[in-house]
């Protein structure tokens, strides 16, 4: 469903496209251009950009959305330039990434994908909506939708993982919860699905680097979220930094005109990242900044951020008949019509509501959303012996400055997040523990992971002489998010040296591992008898892990992306195309393999523990033999055997086993999270749809293509239970 069919009756689209109609007539070249010129308020993020005179532009009219305003009044004060000062009145669009939360934080996206729940991830877009809107902020510049191919990729912690099933699930959720059912209303923003496209596979894993993609990977891997969230109703899209095919993304017709607007049918508008467009003379592609314009406004881009590019360059080339005005026209409609959609010329104030934002912001009720957010993202890595869940007796060392800090508790793009807000681990432990167990903290290391001799023997004395020790060890918030690629993706400095040092004292260690992307943690794997998997799960981090540390709630999440044995795997994922040498049916010596390590993950996609057990049977699909546009059921009796109450995501994959290209060993296909008591059996429905078997054919067309299917069904890509068979017929 289109973003006009989804958001306007008939008769309030005609309204609508009457309105801009009139708008343009009336519209000077520039202000024409203001509107596609997003400025700058306060907040840095991004590299320095030529100061503005803010207010000035705002009253001329050269200024059609600004981002990073830092408060309540001054967002105000803009709004009021722009409609009672400026010779037409157009109101402001305000922007700002809220990515997972606003002032009450959420888990991180990669965290809270974990939880393969998308009723989790819309409840949360939901809570950040109503707090945006409550701030007088009308547009997030999220979800973040790309699909990761890369560990060493800081903005790993943005995405949804390596999947582009699961993306697009929690793509769907991510926008209804940020824009709801009516884009008018006051506790709904517009989104902004990003990167467009295939950021996530930058080479090396770092940042801002170079993509160099198939035609085929791009539309298999990298659009379906894209392609979902359009089909969503999200309002805006935003280019990614780098390049498709030798073309930045923000000057590629192929993606913005060809795929976006044209065979998806996209009638919102898209917006650069930071700079971007100036980029494009760092690409090579531009000599100048008349040469970025015209590239991006005949590409299909609609709105420059910070750039300056549009409103220093597009009214000179549009009189000098060198850039159609009928462009920059599709341009300025799109934005005008979002700011309808939106109410903003029906009351350009409605979101700015003192008594409203007091009684929405950090409401109770969000935190109760929030925690219940954070412990479904939390995976149990491992459970060696069942030393999870923990007795509440005792005495608990409780080790690690990761464990102390709110910063790390709420991650990195927090938006106005504050970490004095947060419930740290060390908080939600002692908060957990009763009158019987005595909790003592030692500080462990340094950030990000210096040891000395005085913290190291502190260390030491206070798990001697503990029952249990919980030591929280990974990454500081700093080395997770934008611009903070790394190359050694293990433990950073010496906390593995201290977690050799507290196991030897043989009091039994659980880690608490804090990150926000995979690391690779084979000595802990093997070493430590329970790891919990913690991201960074936001303000109420610490209550979420006190409450699966206790055996309050049982573990279920899974994760939604490979974690390797050693940096030198990755990229590895699990849905890899077949090699002509795979290991298992090689001669010996010659098929694809390390010498060194083996080839599958640490922790494969999708795995995930639980304080319970579960097993699988009777798969039964339902028909065997369809068209290529119809729907299988399948349907399996799952049994929680143990002796909890627990939840258990089914995890369905299918592989295409000939096709006219090669296909990955395993797709997700569908999936289904079920909560059973103990001894309960039920059978579970899961439907494999048309579109999870369509690929890019080669020729050039998403399709199914005829040929048996097989059906993998389990506990995770690496743990299948189940299997049959199906066939799409001629």
């Amino acid at each position: 469903m289109s973003l006009l069919q989804m958001f306007a009756s008939t008769e309030q689209r005609s309204f609508i496209e009457d309105e801009v109609d009139s708008l343009l007539e009336e519209m000077t070249l520039e202000e024409k251009v203001g509107q596609l010129n997003q400025l700058n308020g306060t907040d840095q993020t991004g590299p320095a950009v030529e100061d503005m005179d803010l207010e000035a532009e705002i009253r001329a009219g050269h200024v059609g959305s600004v981002l990073n305003v830092d408060g309540f009044e001054t967002r105000k004060r803009y709004q009021e330039l722009a409609v009672e000062e400026s010779r037409l009145g157009i109101p402001l669009l305000f922007g700002f990434d809220v990515i997972h939360g606003y002032r009450t934080i959420f888990p991180i996206p990669l965290g809270e994908t974990a939880s393969w729940d998308p009723d989790v991830a819309e409840a949360a877009a939901r809570v950040a909506a109503s707090e945006t809107a409550a701030a007088g902020i009308h547009w997030t510049f999220g979800p973040p939708v790309d699909v990761t191919r890369d560990a060493r990729w800081g903005r790993a912690m943005e995405t949804s993982g390596e999947d582009p099933y699961l993306a697009s699930e929690f793509a769907t959720a991510r926008v209804c919860g940020f824009q709801g059912d009516d884009l008018r209303a006051k506790d709904t923003v517009l989104s902004c699905a990003k990167h467009y496209a295939a950021y996530g596979d930058v080479k090396a894993g770092r940042e801002y680097n170079t993509v160099d993609i198939s035609e085929s990977t791009l539309r298999d891997f990298h659009l379906p979220p894209f392609k979902a969230a359009v089909d969503a109703g999200v309002g805006t899209l935003m280019n990614a930094f780098t390049t498709y095919d030798g073309v930045p993304a923000g000057a590629s017709t192929h993606l913005l005109r060809d795929i976006l607007k044209d065979e998806w049918g996209f009638e919102g508008f898209v917006v650069s990242d930071w700079n971007s467009f100036r980029e494009f003379i760092y690409h090579g592609v531009a000599g100048d900044e008349h040469d970025a314009a015209k590239l991006a406004i005949e590409a299909g881009s609609d709105m420059d951020m910070v750039g300056h590019i549009f409103a220093t360059a597009l009214a000179d080339l549009v009189r000098a008949g060198d850039v159609n005005e009928t462009l920059v026209d599709e341009a300025v409609r799109r934005v005008l019509r979002t700011k309808f959609l939106l109410g903003l010329f029906d009351d350009p104030y409605r979101y700015f509501d003192e008594e409203r934002r007091s009684a929405v912001i950090q409401a109770a009720a969000h935190h109760e959303t929030a925690r219940d957010a954070a412990r479904k993202s939390i995976v149990l890595l491992k459970n060696e012996k069942d030393i999870l869940p923990l007795s509440n007796r005792g005495e608990i060392a409780v080790v690690g400055d990761l464990a102390d800090d709110g910063n790390d508790a709420i991650g990195d793009w927090r938006a106005r997040g504050r970490p004095q807000d947060a419930i740290t681990v060390r908080d939600g432990i002692e908060s957990a523990a009763d009158s019987s167990t005595t909790v003592r903290f030692a500080q462990g290391y340094e950030r990000p992971g210096t040891v000395t001799d005085e913290l190291r023997d502190e260390a030491i004395e206070t798990v001697t002489d503990a029952d249990v020790a919980i030591v929280a060890v990974g990454e500081t918030w700093e080395l997770s998010g934008e611009a903070s690629a790394r190359s050694d993706i293990t433990l950073p400095g010496d906390q593995r040296d201290l977690l050799e040092e507290l196991v030897a004292t043989e009091t039994p260690v659980v880690a608490i591992l804090t990150n926000g992307r995979p690391l690779a943690i084979p000595w802990m794997d093997e070493n430590i008898p329970a790891i919990l998997e913690t991201w960074f799960l936001g303000t109420q981090a610490g209550n979420a892990i006190a409450d699966v540390l206790f055996g309050e709630y049982n573990p279920s999440g899974n994760l939604p992306i490979s974690f390797p044995r050693a940096v030198g795997q990755v990229p590895i994922q699990y849905n890899q195309l077949p090699t002509g040498r795979p290991l298992e049916r090689a001669e010996p010596g010659w098929g694809t393999s390390y010498l060194d390590t083996p080839n599958d993950p640490l922790y494969a996609f999708g795995h995930g523990l639980s304080y319970t057990q579960f097993e699988y049977s009777d798969l039964e699909l339902n028909p065997n033999q369809i068209s290529p546009g119809e729907t299988v059921t399948a349907s399996v009796i799952v049994e929680n055997t143990g002796t909890r109450p627990g939840e258990e995501v089914i995890q369905l994959y299918t592989h295409d086993v000939v096709a006219n290209r090669s296909r990955p060993e395993k797709e997700l296909s569908a999936f289904e999270k079920v909560r059973l008591e103990p001894g309960e059996r039920r059978k579970v429905t899961l439907f494999i749809e048309p579109d999870s078997l369509a690929f890019w054919t080669t020729d050039e067309e998403i399709a199914v293509e005829p040929g048996e299917f097989e059906v993998l069904v389990g506990r995770s890509s690496d743990d299948i239970r189940e299997t049959g068979v199906f066939e799409v017929q001629e």
